[in-house]
């Protein structure tokens, strides 16, 4: 593989995105833990740490490949935020 991606492994975006996703887990725990709601209130924090949990590993993953790749959309051109021409 030649080009901009040379620099990109597998193994650690696996890394970076399931390690943002716990810690947006455990920070859902320790308010779980601190605060003591009542049960629909506990539901909606853990809903909420779930929900969080999957942004940030969307957010994390797709900052480190488009970082990785060049900043490219999803159809292969120019990312149109970056600035650049087709």
């Amino acid at each position: 593989m030649s080009g901009r991606g040379d620099g990109f492994s597998y193994g650690r975006l696996a890394l970076a995105s399931l390690g943002a996703a716990t810690a947006v887990l455990a920070l859902a725990a320790v308010l779980v833990a601190v605060l003591r709601p009542s049960g629909v209130w506990g539901l909606l924090i853990a809903l909420a740490g779930v929900a969080g949990a999957i942004a940030a590993m969307g957010v994390v993953s797709t900052r480190m490949t488009r970082r990785a790749f060049g900043g490219r959309d999803a159809a292969g051109g120019p990312d149109p935020e970056a600035g650049a021409d087709r």
